[in-house]
């Protein structure tokens, strides 16, 4: 397998990484059929918003492999996982609207699960090798991959529901099997991610020298769990309580994760010129303010206010993923597997939280509650160590 020669590792590889966020975009678009679905699931199968809160755990809780998966690629080459977790999502999520039962769901979701928790241990750290200098543009890219998958995810099914037979949804895996078959064509000659034994920490010593910025960091990935899963998994069920239509409830999460994108896109190039820290507290600071302006409004009012949400809630992401790879260059992969593994088991823990709240008091209530707790986070960024001058 060809390897990248020095001036191909000090500069930023555009057309790898593009291709890369494209990877990302096919596994997210099916990987986000579930939220959208929430109210059919609660509606036919009698749930309770705890319930079909729990059907996302089942994708996140998997995550725990993370780090073995990091560790394992920090030493060898899995790359064959870029190619086949996007396939496997197209071929198990088409088919969630034909599973008879709560535990046919739980079950295929799990699996899913499984092959996305390997998916973003390695590919971020593939595509991280390919920035020379420019970790959070690259991380901005990777991201905008995802919220592309994202944004386009829920609309998909929503409209494949409404124009096909349920028998015939599940047709819709074959544009993802077949765009994960093309990227393996245009990428099988992609670098690894490995760096080999001799150049990796052990992982003991590894993760003593990680602690100092890994705690401040699952502060981080606390705190805001409760307002980023409590917007992208039950948006469509707080509206729907209100009175929307599905459609216009899938809607909305879809322009939630499109102001996602172009967060993503800037908010990690923006860190590279400005520092993570100062850009992670504005965006930590703004995101509550527009999500309780959101819950006191409606009518077209919500349209900017939705969309200035999406851009500060989900551009976090970058941010915290350039700050992880740049401060353990020996072992990029076990601390991405690391705080991959932290932010999906947090976002598990707090999807449910958030639910219970939304049965207890209502979901307005919740999430007023998740945006508070998320601004009074934004005081964690001050604990992070100090960084690097930034690039002009």
């Amino acid at each position: 397998m060809p390897t990248p020669n020095t001036h191909d590792e000090q500069q930023f590889q555009t057309s790898k990484v593009v291709s890369l966020s494209t990877v990302h975009a096919v596994h997210d678009t099916y990987a986000a059929f579930l939220p959208p679905l929430l109210p059919l699931f609660i509606a036919n199968l009698g749930l309770s918003r705890a319930e079909a809160g729990m059907l996302t755990v089942f994708t996140q809780a998997p995550s725990v492999i993370q780090p073995f998966v990091g560790h394992a690629s920090d030493k060898r080459n899995l790359n064959f996982w870029i190619f086949l977790a996007p396939a496997l999502a197209a071929a198990l999520m088409s088919g969630l609207t034909l599973m008879p039962s709560y535990t046919a769901l739980a079950v295929l979701l799990t699996a899913v699960g499984i092959s996305s928790a390997a998916f973003h241990a390695i590919g971020p750290v593939i595509t991280g090798r390919m920035a020379g200098t420019r970790l959070g543009k690259a991380m901005s890219f990777w991201m905008v991959g995802g919220e592309l998958g994202r944004t386009i995810g829920p609309i998909v099914i929503v409209t494949a529901i409404a124009h096909l037979a349920p028998s015939k949804v599940p047709w819709i895996m074959l544009a993802g099997i077949a765009a994960s078959i093309l990227l393996f064509l245009k990428l099988r000659h992609l670098p690894s991610s490995h760096q080999g034994a001799s150049s990796t920490l052990p992982w003991k010593i590894a993760l003593r020298k990680m602690g100092p910025i890994l705690l401040p960091i699952s502060g981080i990935i606390i705190v805001r769990a409760f307002l980023i899963s409590g917007l992208t998994t039950y948006l469509p069920t707080f509206l729907t309580d209100e009175g929307e239509s599905l459609w216009m409830a899938g809607a909305a999460l879809t322009l939630v994760q499109a102001a996602g994108v172009s967060g993503a896109m800037i908010a990690g190039s923006l860190s590279d010129r400005l520092g993570r820290k100062k850009v992670l507290r504005l965006l930590m600071i703004t995101a509550p303010i527009l999500t309780i302006l959101f819950l006191h409004t409606d009518g077209w009012l919500r349209l900017p206010l939705l969309l200035g949400m999406g851009f500060s809630v989900i551009s976090t992401t970058p941010v915290v993923m350039a700050l992880v790879q740049e401060n353990f260059p020996e072992n990029r992969a076990l601390a991405n597997g690391i705080y991959m593994c932290l932010s999906f088991l947090i976002r598990s823990i707090a999807i449910l939280a958030v639910g219970l709240a939304g049965d207890s008091f209502g979901l307005k209530t919740a999430l007023a509650i998740s945006a508070g707790i998320m601004a009074f986070g934004s005081l964690l960024v001050t604990t992070l160590p100090t960084e690097k001058n930034k690039s002009s």
